[in-house]
């Protein structure tokens, strides 16, 4: 069974979360548990999680349809100690956060080596992956029950995580590996230079995915259109259909049973669109079981 949402807004409190994810007929949703741009925020009020808790019983979002997001300030590949023990300890708190209101998956982006000049690349990119290995870790060995799911990126500046075998050099050196899990964005995968365009890049790359990091670590996916090019290496989402992705790729990953029992996350810029969108999705599925 396909889970299909959104990332949906929080204004008010996380409990109302599921509300939102239900008002656009979603069946997943993710949400950040606290204010993604503030380093701090006020513990988890007992009344917020069992509200939480309880609507999403009532709209039926079990754990394995949401997927949690971490702050944009945290990067657990900082290579300054004062900055990378602040981020460390930030990680934890959503770990921990998410284990309040009973949520199982901790999506992130994995981190920056921020550092300049091309002849510093492949020394930063390597000392940045281990440093990100061992804040992994060190936050797993301190909390209990929630997978931490590395996001790729885009590639953009500095950032690690855009490739395949990056993403498997974090995963070697995490110790618990019950407690690693991965979520591929569309925009970010192409923007990187991974074609999922075209029919032959489209299954040449989930078959580098599966030879280099392996489909048992999938837990998520985002469903982004992008405005950039193939291979651009920037981050710009963009609303399905839209942009340069178009929407076959969507409509592969609807009617492959690979991507069943896992959220599918939109986090397209219009969020006015996030019903249709979620429908459209949809009846990809009804009309390949109508062809079949």
């Amino acid at each position: 069974m396909k889970y299909i949402g959104a990332h949906v807004s929080i204004a008010g409190g996380v409990q109302n979360a599921p509300v939102n994810a239900h008002r656009i007929n979603a069946t997943a949703f993710a949400l950040f548990t606290k204010n993604q741009r503030q380093w701090h925020a006020p513990p988890l009020a007992e009344e917020s999680i069992d509200s939480f808790r309880e609507n999403c019983s009532r709209y039926g979002y079990t754990p394995d349809r949401i997927l949690a997001h971490d702050s944009y300030l945290i990067n657990l590949g900082h290579p300054e100690k004062s900055a990378l023990e602040k981020s460390r300890a930030a990680f934890i708190d959503e770990l921990q956060r998410c284990r309040q209101l009973g949520l199982t998956s901790l999506n992130f982006h994995p981190g920056s080596h921020l550092q300049k000049g091309k002849a510093m690349t492949d020394t930063s990119i390597k000392k940045c992956l281990k440093t990100i290995s061992e804040s992994l870790n060190l936050a797993l060995d301190q909390t209990k029950g929630v997978t931490a799911v590395i996001e790729n990126t885009a590639g953009q500046g500095t950032n690690v995580g855009f490739s395949f075998e990056q993403i498997a050099q974090m995963i070697e050196g995490v110790e618990d590996k019950d407690r690693i899990g991965v979520c591929i964005d569309t925009c970010h995968a192409f923007s990187a230079g991974y074609d999922l365009k075209s029919a032959k890049g489209f299954e040449d790359t989930w078959r580098q995915f599966d030879d280099i990091i392996g489909f048992q670590y999938l837990r998520g996916m985002h469903l982004n259109d992008t405005k950039k090019a193939y291979a651009s290496r920037v981050d710009r989402h963009e609303s399905l259909g839209k942009g340069n992705l178009g929407m076959e790729v969507f409509r592969r990953i609807m009617v492959s049973p690979q991507w069943d029992n896992i959220p599918l996350i939109l986090e397209t810029p219009d969020n006015t669109l996030w019903t249709d969108e979620i429908a459209f999705l949809k009846k990809f599925i009804l009309s390949e079981k109508n062809n079949s």
